[in-house]
């Protein structure tokens, strides 16, 4: 099986739209740095400093989410208020299923920590078993919660 590892180390951040992978308006790459590719899954990391937003994007496929590191961000989707806080403890995984029928809906991250937070998504590019969007499944080293005033 062939391979192409890539790098691309600028880093997408804030509301820039100069993505190569795009579904309608919104970027698909759901991080700033592609670190490995071939035909069946594609690696990214998102770096975010203290108090930094990562730009709307959406997800076309199912993915794996893992923080090696603690951390916290608040997410928010298109349209909406700053929904809920991504608490992670180190070697926090988590699943999304996006399904067949249509992209997640596009949302963004920001770092409510006072240093760097690197996360890593692996997206599976083959179709998704499920026709449409099932519900996050964690590993039991955080969660989602509510976004409160004080989170």
């Amino acid at each position: 099986m062939s391979h192409t590892p890539a790098h691309r180390p600028e880093r997408h951040h804030a509301e820039q739209g100069d993505s190569e992978h795009t579904a309608g308006p919104y970027p698909t790459d759901p991080g700033d740095t592609l670190l490995y590719e071939n035909d069946r899954v594609r690696v990214w990391s998102m770096t975010l400093g203290p108090g930094e937003t990562y730009r709307f994007h959406q997800h076309t496929h199912d993915h794996f989410v893992l923080w090696p590191e603690a951390g916290r961000a608040r997410a928010q989707e298109a349209g909406k208020d700053w929904g809920f806080v991504q608490r992670a403890e180190p070697g926090f995984v988590m699943f999304r299923s996006v399904g067949r029928e249509s992209p997640l809906t596009p949302h963004r991250l920001h770092n409510l920590e006072d240093h760097d937070v690197t996360h890593y998504i692996v997206e599976l590019l083959g179709e998704s078993p499920y026709a449409t969007t099932q519900d996050r499944d964690y590993n039991g080293r955080g969660g989602a919660e509510p976004l409160t005033e004080t989170t």
